[in-house]
Order: structure tokens, then C-alpha cells, then sequence
């Protein structure tokens, strides 16, 4: 299977390295996650015009395992604007072996972030 990339601009690329694996050589998972919600944060504090916090991560699906040296590319955008909280879908996609590139869609997320203040209480989100 070769994936290819989505015609809209990234939000965060990356590449693993082998301190973010554990003792068997696989990429922590957890890893895959922090980028994500890095991400997702990115596009949630853009549309809230300011800090954000996670509250929910609504779905999480790994696809394909993603190795050390892949180029690991984000994208990500916004699935519904509340009151307080906005609610980003993630998608990841990992490009292998540049000689002959593959590229995997390996995650797909869904989180949502609540705006804060600067007590880290939601305040309500600013209109477009």
C-alpha cells in the first residue's frame, strides 16, 4: 500500500529517533501521541486565539507502525468550534525509504481542547 500525502499544509513534520523507542526497538506509541496532540493544540489555539488545554482525546487508531528515520508528517483540522472548545481531527502519515518512497497513513485522532484564561478557566471562543 502507498498512501499519498494530503494536499493541504502540514502542521508539524518529525522524525523519530531511536531514543524514542523502548528496549524492543518499537516506536512508544505515546511518542506518536504527544505529536499529536502538539498538533492538534496548533490549530485549536489558532482558532481560539490563545491558550488551550486538552480535555477529551474522542478517538485514537494506529494504522501502521511507525519506524525510526520515517518522516512523520501531520495534518490536522478543525471538526467543530463549541462555545468553549474546539474539537481537531489528526490525521499522520510516516514516509519510509527515499530510494523508493512509500508512504503510510499510520494514525488518525480526534481531540478536543478547551480555551483557557489566564486563571486556566474556559473562556468562551471568539467568533471568526
Amino acid at each position: 500500500m502507498n498512501d499519498s500525502l494530503p494536499a493541504k499544509e502540514p502542521v508539524l513534520r518529525v522524525v523519530p529517533m531511536p531514543a524514542d523507542t523502548n528496549q524492543h526497538g518499537d516506536l512508544f506509541g505515546g511518542w506518536i501521541m504527544a505529536q499529536v496532540d502538539v498538533a492538534g493544540g496548533v490549530i485549536a489555539a489558532r482558532r481560539a486565539r490563545g491558550r488551550v488545554a486538552t480535555v477529551a482525546v474522542n478517538s485514537f487508531t494506529f494504522k501502521h507502525p511507525v519506524h525510526v528515520g520515517d518522516l512523520v508528517t501531520f495534518y490536522a483540522e478543525i471538526a467543530r468550534v463549541g462555545s468553549t472548545s474546539v474539537t481537531v481531527d489528526v490525521e499522520v502519515y510516516a514516509q519510509r525509504d527515499p530510494r523508493d518512497q512509500v508512504t503510510f497513513k499510520v494514525t488518525e485522532a480526534s481531540l478536543t481542547y478547551v480555551a483557557t484564561d489566564s486563571e486556566r478557566r474556559p473562556r468562551p471562543i471568539p467568533p471568526p
